[in-house]
Protein backbone atom coordinates (compact mmCIF):
# COMPACT_ATOMS: atom_id res chain seq x y z
CA UNK A 1 0.00 0.00 0.00
CA UNK A 2 1.54 3.31 -1.03
CA UNK A 3 1.62 6.50 1.04
CA UNK A 4 -1.24 8.07 -0.93
CA UNK A 5 -3.56 5.20 -0.13
CA UNK A 6 -2.49 5.34 3.56
CA UNK A 7 -3.47 8.98 3.77
CA UNK A 8 -6.77 8.30 2.04
CA UNK A 9 -7.58 5.49 4.47
CA UNK A 10 -6.24 7.49 7.51
CA UNK A 11 -3.84 4.72 8.46
CA UNK A 12 -1.04 6.16 10.66
CA UNK A 13 2.53 5.61 9.54
CA UNK A 14 4.18 3.05 11.85
CA UNK A 15 7.52 4.93 11.92
CA UNK A 16 5.82 8.19 12.92
CA UNK A 17 3.79 6.38 15.55
CA UNK A 18 6.85 4.70 17.05
CA UNK A 19 8.75 7.97 17.10
CA UNK A 20 6.01 9.59 19.15
CA UNK A 21 5.74 6.79 21.71
CA UNK A 22 6.98 7.47 25.24
CA UNK A 23 10.01 5.31 25.94
CA UNK A 24 10.84 4.02 29.41
CA UNK A 25 14.40 4.04 30.68
CA UNK A 26 15.45 1.05 32.77
CA UNK A 27 16.32 2.22 36.32
CA UNK A 28 18.88 -0.57 36.65
CA UNK A 29 20.73 0.78 33.60
CA UNK A 30 20.73 4.30 35.04
CA UNK A 31 22.00 2.98 38.39
CA UNK A 32 24.84 1.17 36.66
CA UNK A 33 25.67 4.31 34.66
CA UNK A 34 25.81 6.47 37.82
CA UNK A 35 27.98 3.90 39.59
CA UNK A 36 30.44 3.68 36.68
CA UNK A 37 30.61 7.49 36.51
CA UNK A 38 31.25 7.72 40.26
CA UNK A 39 33.93 5.02 40.32
CA UNK A 40 35.57 5.87 37.01
CA UNK A 41 35.56 2.32 35.70
CA UNK A 42 33.42 -0.74 35.09
CA UNK A 43 35.39 -3.15 37.24
CA UNK A 44 35.09 -0.98 40.35
CA UNK A 45 31.42 -0.35 39.58
CA UNK A 46 30.89 -4.10 39.27
CA UNK A 47 32.34 -4.67 42.73
CA UNK A 48 29.97 -2.05 44.13
CA UNK A 49 26.92 -3.46 42.32
CA UNK A 50 27.91 -7.12 42.83
CA UNK A 51 28.02 -7.63 39.06
CA UNK A 52 30.73 -8.91 36.78
CA UNK A 53 32.65 -6.44 34.65
CA UNK A 54 31.06 -8.03 31.59
CA UNK A 55 27.54 -7.49 32.95
CA UNK A 56 28.30 -3.84 33.70
CA UNK A 57 29.71 -3.36 30.20
CA UNK A 58 26.60 -4.91 28.65
CA UNK A 59 24.29 -2.63 30.64
CA UNK A 60 26.25 0.47 29.63
CA UNK A 61 26.09 -0.67 25.99
CA UNK A 62 22.31 -1.05 26.23
CA UNK A 63 21.96 2.45 27.66
CA UNK A 64 24.29 3.89 25.00
CA UNK A 65 22.14 2.27 22.32
CA UNK A 66 19.28 4.41 23.60
CA UNK A 67 21.11 7.65 24.46
CA UNK A 68 24.34 7.71 22.49
CA UNK A 69 27.96 7.45 23.69
CA UNK A 70 28.24 8.14 27.43
CA UNK A 71 31.93 7.54 28.14
CA UNK A 72 35.22 8.35 26.47
CA UNK A 73 37.24 5.13 26.48
CA UNK A 74 40.99 5.25 26.85
CA UNK A 75 43.19 5.84 29.83
CA UNK A 76 42.88 4.29 33.25
CA UNK A 77 39.70 6.16 34.13
CA UNK A 78 36.57 6.55 32.03
CA UNK A 79 35.47 10.12 31.30
CA UNK A 80 31.98 11.32 30.52
CA UNK A 81 31.02 12.56 27.09
CA UNK A 82 28.85 15.65 26.76
CA UNK A 83 25.83 13.35 26.55
CA UNK A 84 26.95 11.51 29.67
CA UNK A 85 27.33 14.76 31.58
CA UNK A 86 23.78 15.77 30.62
CA UNK A 87 22.41 12.39 31.68
CA UNK A 88 24.26 12.01 34.98
CA UNK A 89 22.43 14.44 37.28
CA UNK A 90 18.96 13.40 36.10
CA UNK A 91 19.99 9.75 36.50
CA UNK A 92 20.97 10.45 40.11
CA UNK A 93 17.59 12.06 40.71
CA UNK A 94 15.68 9.17 39.12
CA UNK A 95 17.49 6.45 41.05
CA UNK A 96 17.12 8.40 44.31
CA UNK A 97 13.38 8.89 43.66
CA UNK A 98 13.03 5.21 42.81
CA UNK A 99 14.72 4.23 46.09
CA UNK A 100 12.64 6.67 48.11
CA UNK A 101 9.40 5.41 46.55
CA UNK A 102 10.41 1.81 47.13
CA UNK A 103 11.08 2.50 50.82
CA UNK A 104 7.73 4.24 51.23
CA UNK A 105 5.81 1.44 49.53
CA UNK A 106 7.56 -1.30 51.50
CA UNK A 107 7.71 0.33 54.91
CA UNK A 108 4.93 0.16 57.44
CA UNK A 109 3.75 3.06 59.61
CA UNK A 110 5.95 4.72 62.23
CA UNK A 111 6.19 2.35 65.17
CA UNK A 112 8.52 4.25 67.55
CA UNK A 113 9.22 7.88 68.43
CA UNK A 114 12.58 8.81 69.95
CA UNK A 115 13.01 11.95 72.04
CA UNK A 116 16.40 13.57 71.51
CA UNK A 117 17.62 16.60 73.48
CA UNK A 118 20.36 19.07 72.53
CA UNK A 119 21.79 22.31 73.93
CA UNK A 120 21.25 25.32 71.69
CA UNK A 121 24.83 25.60 70.42
CA UNK A 122 24.80 22.04 69.05
CA UNK A 123 21.62 22.44 67.01
CA UNK A 124 23.35 23.93 63.97
CA UNK A 125 26.47 21.77 63.97
CA UNK A 126 26.26 18.47 62.14
CA UNK A 127 23.13 17.33 63.97
CA UNK A 128 20.61 17.90 61.12
CA UNK A 129 22.69 15.64 58.86
CA UNK A 130 23.06 13.04 61.63
CA UNK A 131 19.31 12.94 62.22
CA UNK A 132 18.57 12.80 58.49
CA UNK A 133 20.99 9.90 58.03
CA UNK A 134 19.35 8.00 60.87
CA UNK A 135 15.79 8.61 59.66
CA UNK A 136 16.65 7.43 56.14
CA UNK A 137 18.02 4.18 57.52
CA UNK A 138 15.20 3.78 60.05
CA UNK A 139 12.00 4.94 58.30
CA UNK A 140 9.74 3.38 60.94
CA UNK A 141 11.27 5.52 63.67
CA UNK A 142 10.39 9.16 64.23
CA UNK A 143 12.44 11.72 66.18
CA UNK A 144 11.22 14.53 68.40
CA UNK A 145 13.90 17.17 68.97
CA UNK A 146 14.11 19.19 72.20
CA UNK A 147 16.41 22.18 72.72
CA UNK A 148 17.21 22.75 76.41
CA UNK A 149 20.16 23.86 78.57
CA UNK A 150 22.42 21.01 79.66
CA UNK A 151 21.24 20.93 83.32
CA UNK A 152 17.66 20.41 82.12
CA UNK A 153 18.79 17.78 79.60
CA UNK A 154 20.53 15.83 82.37
CA UNK A 155 17.40 15.88 84.52
CA UNK A 156 15.18 14.92 81.57
CA UNK A 157 17.22 11.81 80.73
CA UNK A 158 17.39 10.78 84.40
CA UNK A 159 13.61 10.94 84.71
CA UNK A 160 13.02 9.24 81.35
CA UNK A 161 11.40 12.23 79.60
CA UNK A 162 14.16 12.02 76.97
CA UNK A 163 15.58 8.88 75.40
CA UNK A 164 18.89 10.49 74.43
CA UNK A 165 20.61 13.80 75.06
CA UNK A 166 23.88 15.52 74.31
CA UNK A 167 25.07 17.57 77.28
CA UNK A 168 27.92 20.01 77.87
CA UNK A 169 29.59 19.55 81.27
CA UNK A 170 32.87 20.53 82.91
CA UNK A 171 35.64 18.13 81.94
CA UNK A 172 35.88 15.33 84.49
CA UNK A 173 32.17 15.38 85.33
CA UNK A 174 31.34 12.77 82.73
CA UNK A 175 28.28 10.96 84.02
CA UNK A 176 27.35 9.91 80.48
CA UNK A 177 29.48 8.69 77.59
CA UNK A 178 32.28 11.10 76.75
CA UNK A 179 32.23 12.02 73.06
CA UNK A 180 34.92 14.68 73.12
CA UNK A 181 36.56 17.36 75.25
CA UNK A 182 36.88 20.95 74.07
CA UNK A 183 38.28 24.22 75.36
CA UNK A 184 35.85 26.91 76.51
CA UNK A 185 36.92 30.24 75.01
CA UNK A 186 35.98 33.91 75.07
CA UNK A 187 34.51 35.18 71.81
CA UNK A 188 33.80 38.64 70.47
CA UNK A 189 33.08 40.66 67.36
CA UNK A 190 35.70 40.89 64.65
CA UNK A 191 37.62 44.16 65.12
CA UNK A 192 35.53 44.71 68.26
CA UNK A 193 36.50 46.46 71.51
CA UNK A 194 33.80 45.33 73.95
CA UNK A 195 36.41 43.33 75.86
CA UNK A 196 38.03 46.64 76.91
CA UNK A 197 34.89 48.01 78.58
CA UNK A 198 34.60 48.09 82.38
CA UNK A 199 32.61 46.56 83.80
CA UNK A 200 33.09 43.87 81.19
CA UNK A 201 29.81 43.23 79.30
CA UNK A 202 29.18 39.49 79.09
CA UNK A 203 26.26 37.92 77.22
CA UNK A 204 25.29 34.31 77.75
CA UNK A 205 22.25 32.58 76.35
CA UNK A 206 20.44 31.90 79.64
CA UNK A 207 20.85 31.99 83.40
CA UNK A 208 20.94 28.19 83.56
CA UNK A 209 23.55 27.89 80.80
CA UNK A 210 25.98 25.07 81.62
CA UNK A 211 28.94 27.43 81.13
CA UNK A 212 27.71 30.16 83.48
CA UNK A 213 28.86 28.85 86.92
CA UNK A 214 32.46 28.31 85.84
CA UNK A 215 32.57 31.54 83.81
CA UNK A 216 31.37 33.62 86.76
CA UNK A 217 33.83 31.80 89.04
CA UNK A 218 36.71 32.60 86.67
CA UNK A 219 35.67 36.27 86.53
CA UNK A 220 35.36 36.45 90.30
CA UNK A 221 38.80 34.89 90.81
CA UNK A 222 40.34 37.38 88.40
CA UNK A 223 38.86 40.39 90.20
CA UNK A 224 37.66 41.77 86.86
CA UNK A 225 34.46 43.82 87.18
CA UNK A 226 31.75 42.55 84.87
CA UNK A 227 28.04 42.68 84.17
CA UNK A 228 25.54 40.48 82.38
CA UNK A 229 24.02 41.86 79.21
CA UNK A 230 20.98 40.64 77.27
CA UNK A 231 20.34 37.15 78.61
CA UNK A 232 17.35 36.37 76.43
CA UNK A 233 17.46 32.57 76.18
CA UNK A 234 17.98 32.91 72.43
CA UNK A 235 21.30 31.93 70.81
CA UNK A 236 20.44 34.16 67.85
CA UNK A 237 20.01 37.23 70.09
CA UNK A 238 23.26 36.48 71.90
CA UNK A 239 25.09 36.15 68.58
CA UNK A 240 23.60 39.43 67.34
CA UNK A 241 24.53 41.19 70.58
CA UNK A 242 28.13 40.03 70.41
CA UNK A 243 28.43 40.61 66.64
CA UNK A 244 27.31 44.20 67.24
CA UNK A 245 30.21 44.57 69.73
CA UNK A 246 27.85 45.23 72.65
CA UNK A 247 29.31 42.39 74.70
CA UNK A 248 31.52 39.31 74.61
CA UNK A 249 30.44 35.73 75.18
CA UNK A 250 31.82 32.22 75.67
CA UNK A 251 31.60 29.10 73.51
CA UNK A 252 33.40 25.86 72.83
CA UNK A 253 36.41 26.36 70.55
CA UNK A 254 35.16 23.96 67.87
CA UNK A 255 31.76 25.69 67.81
CA UNK A 256 33.04 29.26 67.38
CA UNK A 257 30.55 31.03 65.06
CA UNK A 258 32.00 32.31 61.79
CA UNK A 259 30.85 35.85 62.70
CA UNK A 260 33.03 35.93 65.84
CA UNK A 261 36.71 35.56 66.75
CA UNK A 262 38.42 33.99 69.73
CA UNK A 263 39.57 36.41 72.45
CA UNK A 264 41.07 33.84 74.81
CA UNK A 265 44.61 34.89 73.90
CA UNK A 266 44.06 38.33 75.44
CA UNK A 267 45.76 38.87 78.81
CA UNK A 268 42.82 41.00 80.03
CA UNK A 269 40.52 37.97 80.15
CA UNK A 270 40.77 35.08 82.63
CA UNK A 271 41.42 31.51 81.57
CA UNK A 272 38.39 29.24 81.15
CA UNK A 273 38.17 25.50 81.83
CA UNK A 274 37.68 22.66 79.39
CA UNK A 275 34.23 21.21 78.81
CA UNK A 276 33.10 17.83 77.56
CA UNK A 277 30.26 16.85 75.27
CA UNK A 278 28.60 13.76 76.71
CA UNK A 279 26.01 11.36 75.38
CA UNK A 280 23.34 10.44 77.93
CA UNK A 281 20.58 7.84 77.71
CA UNK A 282 17.60 7.25 79.94
CA UNK A 283 17.90 4.49 82.51
CA UNK A 284 17.08 0.92 81.61
CA UNK A 285 17.71 -1.24 78.59
CA UNK A 286 17.68 0.93 75.45
CA UNK A 287 15.59 -0.11 72.47
CA UNK A 288 17.34 -1.14 69.25
CA UNK A 289 16.40 2.22 67.72
CA UNK A 290 17.92 4.16 70.62
CA UNK A 291 21.08 2.07 70.33
CA UNK A 292 21.20 2.74 66.56
CA UNK A 293 20.76 6.49 66.99
CA UNK A 294 23.45 6.57 69.69
CA UNK A 295 25.81 4.75 67.31
CA UNK A 296 25.19 7.29 64.51
CA UNK A 297 25.80 10.21 66.89
CA UNK A 298 28.92 8.58 68.30
CA UNK A 299 30.40 8.07 64.84
CA UNK A 300 29.72 11.71 63.92
CA UNK A 301 31.28 13.22 67.04
CA UNK A 302 34.41 11.09 67.02
CA UNK A 303 36.44 12.64 65.41
CA UNK A 304 35.07 16.05 66.45
CA UNK A 305 32.70 18.04 64.27
CA UNK A 306 34.47 20.61 62.13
Amino acid sequence: MNSLMKRMLCIPDIKVHNGRMIRNLDISLLRTFVTVADHGGMTAAGHCLHLTQSAVSQQISRLEALCGPLFIRGGRKLRLTATGERLLEKSRQMTALNDELWREMNTGPVTETLRLGLPADLINTGMPQIIRQFCRSNPQTDIQLFCLPSPELREATETGRLDLALTEEPAGENHGELLRTDKLIWAGAKDGSAYLKRPLPVSMVAENCAFRPLVTASLAASGLPWRTLFESGSPEVTLATVSADLAITVCLHSLLPAELISLSHLPQLPDLPAFSINLRMKRGQPSPSVTALARVIRQAFIPPLQ
